[in-house]
């Protein structure tokens, strides 16, 4: 339900310094565990019982939570999914400092992941080393003296800094028409900040934050020895650069419409929108060469990006480039770098005040470049057989309740009907971890050589979606690694996804009566069920492919109830006087609604027949709620929450809530709401 990024900044605690001489415990907090804590999958200690549920249930079912879980100084929010991940990465800090010792007995994925982490964790390595890793990418661009050799140089760079999006981005993905191949993809990029609305916005807010960053820019420029007077030249320069490219770039509610997002053509039509930059160089070096078939998504944002390169000099190309680089890898730099990102990226735009201990960051790093490595250890430790299968049930039951819905939709024409049911009996339940495990055998891992493990883990990250450009679609593969807390649905795939990270309680709870677990679990999966037939996944067939499936009364009748869910979130506040986007948010907020009532259905089914009692003066119908609200109790910064209304697809956490039950008439009887409350809508927005 929740969409989760886990950025990396600066480092810290170091293992190798331990090792040598005596150290200093860390906070007890901050130790390495090698169990996993409980936390009950319903917790009468979170809630706020002085609250009405008929008035605020987002404050009944969390209240308690809110007030005893501030955010914590390394962070930009804390959330209930947040709290877990935090107790996963501690976790497998204890295992990461287990498999990082130099035993024989190691296996070579345990080597892998246990040196990589003993080389992040070594802060005086890194710092001796300085901006030195960087020098060999500097002085490739200080040689470049002709528009013509960027595309080589643009290829290596790639490479090298991985999903970077180096003026644009680079890398394969299935053909929308055709989901049983991979074609070359083509995509947006080129920008510093998060999302195209930062530069184009004209308020007083997004002006004093592009007045920030180009200090920001600066400041770093500094940092490579470049005079006062030159780094805010070349600030200016990425700037005028960036700008350009935002006002070319498709806007967060364009992008979720797939149709403008697949535009196909040869190496000729790349050409065509961009002369000057040469794609036979720029493939040969990738080693496509042979490689004939692309998907552009913005056609648009390639003919703003050749005038660039048509219009600029070689030397604010150069700027530009020295720019990007430096980003990109700030985070695996010596202090000097990793703080200046950090007070902006962190503190300045979203508000977090303090630098994420170095083991923390270190742990995520190993989860991004060898995480299913690391998924191994985790899965063998903390996820069994059990939790597999009654999850695996659980996604059974709210297809069948999702079957039932599609039966008995008043709305949807018999035609439509058919397919969708279709679509649903193909849908791919993966839980807990991939069939098949990646081999990371082609990665060289060295235990003294940080900045060239990340360099090497990019590389082969690369190069391991470009070599599935023209070969048959792997669908047992995963985007998430198995400790994530997090869940996903693939229209491509037509798979819906639960690592085994977020089948923890209090996400979900073995010991719990079905009740919160079918609230919480059972609404993420009906949630990430209805993404295959919302107004994005509904473009998708059954095989995945890009096809409207849909008759244009269906579609219309579709957009009118959505139009309810529109209007209701787009009356809430995000945060100051700034609204929720709610053309942004409708795919979440309609599967929100959607798989709540899915998994509403599913536990009623589970628990046919048998007698139901309150417990703790709560009866099975509140629990139930209870459990849902509880899965999104959130406390945001400020800072933090102004980014999320201009670029997260998801509403706040408290209208995730109370925009939900105000909609549900099982709600309104299971706490005697009475109509005119604010938990009771006068006009019931109903899609599924």
């Amino acid at each position: 339900m929740r969409c989760a990024i886990v950025l990396l900044a600066g480092l810290l605690y170091s293992v190798a310094g331990a090792l040598a001489q005596p150290a200093k415990a860390p906070p007890q907090a901050e130790r390495p565990i090698t169990a996993l804590p409980y936390t009950p999958g319903l917790d009468l200690h979170a809630m706020d019982r002085s609250a009405d549920p008929c008035v605020d249930f987002y404050r009944y079912a969390c209240g308690g939570w809110l007030a005893a879980n501030p955010i914590p100084a390394d962070q930009s929010s804390w959330h209930v999914y947040g709290k877990l991940h935090d107790a996963n990465q501690r976790y497998l800090w204890g295992i990461l400092g287990e498999v990082a010792k130099p035993v024989p007995r190691r296996t070579s994925t345990q080597q892998k992941i246990g040196d990589y982490f003993s080389a992040c964790m070594d802060e005086a390595a890194i710092e001796r080393r300085g901006v030195k890793p960087l020098h060999r990418w500097l002085a490739a661009i200080d040689r470049l003296r002709a528009r013509r050799d960027v595309a080589p140089l643009l290829a290596q760079l790639h490479m090298a800094l991985g999903d970077s999006g180096l003026f644009f981005g680079f890398g394969s993905s299935q053909d929308f028409e055709d989901a049983t191949r991979v074609i070359a993809f083509a995509d947006a990029g080129g920008l510093g900040l998060p999302d195209r609305d930062y530069y184009v916005k004209d308020d007083e807010a997004s002006k004093t934050l592009r007045t920030q960053y180009a200090a920001h820019v600066a400041r770093t420029f500094r940092l490579l020895g470049h005079a006062a007077d030159a780094a805010q030249r070349e600030a200016a320069v990425v700037m005028s650069v960036e700008t350009a490219l935002a006002q070319a770039s498709l806007t967060q509610v364009d992008r979720r419409d797939p149709y403008k997002l697949y535009h196909k053509m040869d190496v000729a039509g790349l050409r065509a929108l961009t002369p000057q930059f040469d794609w036979p160089r720029y493939l040969r070096t990738l080693g496509l060469g042979a490689v004939t078939t692309f998907n552009v998504t913005e056609p648009e944002f390639y003919r703003a990006l050749d005038r660039e390169w048509t219009t600029r000099s070689v030397d604010d190309m150069r700027t530009y480039l020295r720019w990007h680089v430096v980003h990109a890898m700030a985070p695996y730099l010596s202090t000097a770098f990793v703080n200046e990102n950090f007070a902006f990226f962190s503190h300045t735009l979203s508000g977090t005040p303090q630098l994420r201990p170095r083991w923390k960051r270190c742990v995520a790093l190993v989860d991004a470049q060898l995480g299913e490595a690391l998924g191994q250890e985790f899965v063998r430790r903390a996820f069994g057989p059990p939790l597999k299968a009654s999850t695996q049930q659980m996604a059974r039951q709210i297809e069948a309740a999702m079957r039932t819905e599609i039966d008995g939709l008043d709305w949807m024409s018999a035609a439509t009907r058919q397919k969708a049911k279709e679509k649903l009996a193909t849908v791919v339940n993966k839980v807990g971890y991939p069939d098949r495990w990646r081999d990371y055998g082609p990665l060289d891992v060295m235990r003294h050589d940080f900045f060239g493990n990340v360099v090497r883990a990019n590389r082969f990250e690369f190069r391991r979606q470009l070599a599935k450009i023209g070969k048959p679609v792997d669908r047992g593969e995963w985007v998430m690694t198995p400790p994530t807390v997090n869940a996903y649905y693939d229209p491509q795939l037509n798979s819906v996804n639960f690592p085994a990270g977020v089948l923890q309680p209090p996400l979900y709870d073995p010991r719990m009566d079905d009740a919160p677990n079918y609230g919480n679990t059972g609404g993420t999966i009906g949630h990430e069920l209805t993404h295959g037939f919302d107004d994005s996944g509904r473009q998708f067939d059954a095989q995945g492919n890009l096809k409207d499936w849909w008759t244009p009364q269906d579609a219309r009748q579709f957009d009118a109830r959505t139009a309810c869910i529109v209007e209701q979130y787009g009356q809430y506040t995000a945060v100051d006087d700034i609204r929720i986007n709610s053309k942004l948010t409708i795919g979440e907020d309609v599967a929100d609604l959607g798989g709540l009532v899915l998994a509403w259905f599913a536990w009623k089914a589970q628990v046919a027949g048998a007698a139901l009692t309150p417990i703790d003066g709560l009866t099975s119908e509140q629990r139930f709620f209870i459990g849902f609200g509880q899965s999104n109790c959130e406390n945001v910064r400020p800072e933090q929450q102004r980014v999320l209304a201009a670029t997260d697809h998801h509403s706040p956490s408290r209208y995730r809530v109370n925009g939900v039950v105000a909609n549900l008439p099982e709600f309104t009887r299971a706490f005697s709401c009475k109509a005119g409350q604010p938990m009771v809508r006068e006009t019931r927005c109903k899609v599924w």
